[in-house]
């Protein structure tokens, strides 16, 4: 089985789980054993799913100042862990393939496996919603249809991108690409980077 075709599904379900309740402060139950692959995919998803809502939460213009700025701190630490487990999959997948045997003219890709992957799960998230878009019973009929033009595209989106994140596992098992782990360092986030901080 290929790996988007693993991964899309535990995506979707992640998604199907949260809209149970469609509560940004439901806690995530992960069906998966912890410490597989298939564990931090779902897990991924989830704050993904999450980060999508408070999204929608925060551009309220009728948002009270205050709540804006504690959802905006929950906006930080959920990019921090979105990026913390991606970071997560890349190193389950380096290794797994640590041990290949790389060609002389192997070349590095543009992008992580993992932060490719990060990208899938997304586009599971706007296809998910452009679909609940296109089934609305009180829009409008050409609001529907230009949604459903917007997911047809989404649709063939996911297809290219599985295609390539595929393509590019396939070539790093049999040597043509390799692969490096590198940490975000967000400098933001960091008391000893961030000026705002340190020269308090």
């Amino acid at each position: 089985m290929l790996f988007t075709e693993r991964a899309f599904p535990i995506f979707e379900q992640a998604i199907k789980d949260y809209h149970v309740h469609d509560n940004i402060d439901q806690p995530m139950v992960n069906p998966y054993e912890s410490g597989t692959i298939e564990h931090d995919l779902y897990t991924k998803n989830w704050i993904d799913t999450v980060q999508w809502h408070f999204e929608d939460v925060i551009r309220d213009p009728q948002i009270d100042p205050t709540e804006a700025l504690v959802l905006k701190r929950r906006i930080d630490k959920s990019n921090q862990d979105r990026t913390d487990l991606v970071e997560t999959i890349d190193s389950w997948f380096w290794t797994k393939y640590k041990d290949v045997k790389v060609e002389a003219d192997a070349t590095i890709n543009t992008e992580s496996p993992a932060w490719a992957v990060d990208r899938l799960s997304i586009l599971a998230l706007k296809i998910y919603h452009m679909k609940e878009q296109v089934e609305r019973t009180d829009a409008t009929a050409a609001h529907k249809e230009t949604c459903q033009k917007k997911l047809d595209v989404l649709l063939e989106q996911r297809k290219d991108l599985s295609t390539a994140i595929d393509q590019l596992i396939a070539d790093i098992e049999a040597g043509k690409k390799y692969m490096k782990v590198y940490k975000q360092m967000k400098m933001y986030n960091d008391p000893n980077t961030n000026p705002v901080l340190y020269k308090k």
